[in-house]
């Protein structure tokens, strides 16, 4: 069996024994050492080599999640292997459960087409911009929004000019004259074509979308389909998702009758009438949608970034299509993946009980302020004490900091942050800013670089 050297500081040592004892069953032997720190998460991996005297009895080094420096480095200098834990040590035993059972989410099998539904009012250089941004966040195809009574004189450019910086691109309109212009200025895909309209798939090379004369025309789509197929040309079909409450349901069952009847066709979802036309957070609407895509093993959706609370509406497709590719491909539900679609509350938000936090706090012999959630509230601790109530404002005339003006704008802010986490619940840990998933861009950190200042320790 595996033996791990488990590195901590004096604070964490008993809590993470504890933790270590509770997994069962256990699928290795361990040895929990401290090496002379108080806090765990300062730990560098130069301290490491320092204090950690070879030979190391161990197959495996854990140390704390937040140790800063060159790991591969230690591995060379211990001759096994060496690794970062989770931040949390009470997520361990979820660790090493996803550590045996790796989940890749660099597949997919849903293309993102990402529509500009205001192309015609932009300029061609507008319009680049805009797919690039579409592009970073996990588009594939840029769809060019033609609107109604409205020219669009610079179709032809814009297209050239976006297939120039390598895009593939489509052009969506109602009007045959500009699906046929788009096309001849090299559109890859035309939306959206009805069996009375197939014939401009004759004129040029771009393949379309096909659409029912009516949503629930489902007679005319499968026509259509039927008509394509025996030309032996491409296309995608799509059965049009309308938006609740205006037959929401009912198209759900046309596009599955759209699947049973056609089992290889290539079908598209529009997913913009949910997302933009329901007031809730577009994280959750995306994974369900996008599940919904993988049951049909639907090729594609058609998404927008039109209203505000959708403006991430692309990257969260493009993380809930992985998610939902990897939950069926391994026939597991799509839990304990990745949290990056739950951006407003945490499936753990409290990894410390309230006796567990009064027992870290009793060993604190220093004036610092450490600051934990739990349940119960906040709670606010140094050598003078314990502090807990459900808002800052409650906490702060205990702090006693008016004559401390920058340790006072710390703590304002880090118990901001922290009466946040605690009323959404959400994970909160000192120092760092908290994980609102893919609804905010976040720079990935370096964890081999030394540490730059916490979010609340920045001087302006």
């Amino acid at each position: 069996m595996e033996h791990i050297l488990f590195l901590t500081g004096r604070l964490a040592q008993p809590a993470l024994e504890r933790v270590l004892a509770s997994i069962e069953p256990p699928a290795f032997t361990w040895e929990v050492r401290e090496i002379g720190l108080q806090v765990a998460g300062l730990m560098t991996t130069e301290m490491v080599q320092r204090r950690v005297k070879l030979p190391v009895e161990a197959d495996r080094i854990m140390l704390p999640g937040r140790c800063r420096g060159d790991v591969e480095a230690l591995s060379t200098h211990f001759g096994i292997r060496v690794e970062r834990g989770p931040e949390e040590l009470k997520d361990l035993p979820r660790f090493f459960n996803r550590a045996a059972k790796p989940i890749d989410l660099s597949e997919h099998e849903v293309a993102i087409f990402a529509e500009i539904v205001d192309a015609p009012r932009l300029t061609v250089e507008a319009i680049v911009a805009r797919a690039r941004a579409l592009a970073a966040d996990g588009a594939d195809v840029i769809d060019l929004g033609c609107l109604p009574a409205t020219p669009f004189d610079h179709l032809e450019d814009s297209v050239r000019a976006l297939k120039a910086e390598g895009f593939a691109v489509s052009v969506d309109s109602m009007l045959t004259d500009e699906l046929l212009r788009g096309g001849r200025a090299g559109a890859d895909y035309l939306l959206s074509l009805k069996l009375d309209t197939l014939w401009v798939a004759d004129e040029v090379d771009s393949v379309p979308v096909l659409i029912a004369r009516e949503p629930a025309d489902e007679a005319s789509l499968f026509a259509a389909v039927e008509e394509m197929t025996r030309r032996g040309k491409a296309f995608l079909a799509d059965a049009i998702l309308d938006p609740i409450p205006f037959g929401f349901t009912r198209s759900i069952v046309r596009y599955q009758a759209l699947r049973d009847r056609f089992p290889e066709a290539p079908i598209m979802v529009g997913v913009g009438n949910l997302t933009e036309l329901t007031e809730a957070d577009t994280s959750g609407i995306n994974a369900l949608l996008l599940g919904l895509c993988a049951e049909l093993d639907a090729a594609a959706i058609l998404t927008t970034q039109v209203s505000q609370h959708a403006r991430r509406a692309v990257r969260e497709a493009d993380v809930a299509r992985r998610v939902m590719h990897a939950a069926k491909r391994h026939g597991v539900p799509p839990k304990g993946i990745t949290g990056a679609l739950m951006t407003v509350h945490d499936k753990y938000p409290f990894p410390d009980t309230p006796a567990e936090i009064d027992a870290i706090a009793a060993q604190v012999r220093d004036p610092n302020f450490r600051v934990q959630i739990s349940p119960l509230g906040l709670h606010v601790y140094n050598r003078d004490g314990m502090r807990l109530a459900q808002d800052a404002f409650t906490l702060w005339p205990q702090l006693k900091l008016e004559a401390d003006a920058n340790h006072a704008f710390y703590m304002g802010v880090e118990l901001g942050k922290a009466e946040i986490a605690w009323r959404l619940g959400k994970r909160y840990v000192q120092d760092q800013p908290l994980d609102w998933g893919v609804a905010v861009e976040r720079k990935s950190e370096d964890l081999a670089e030394w540490c730059a200042p916490g979010t609340t320790m920045k001087k302006g």
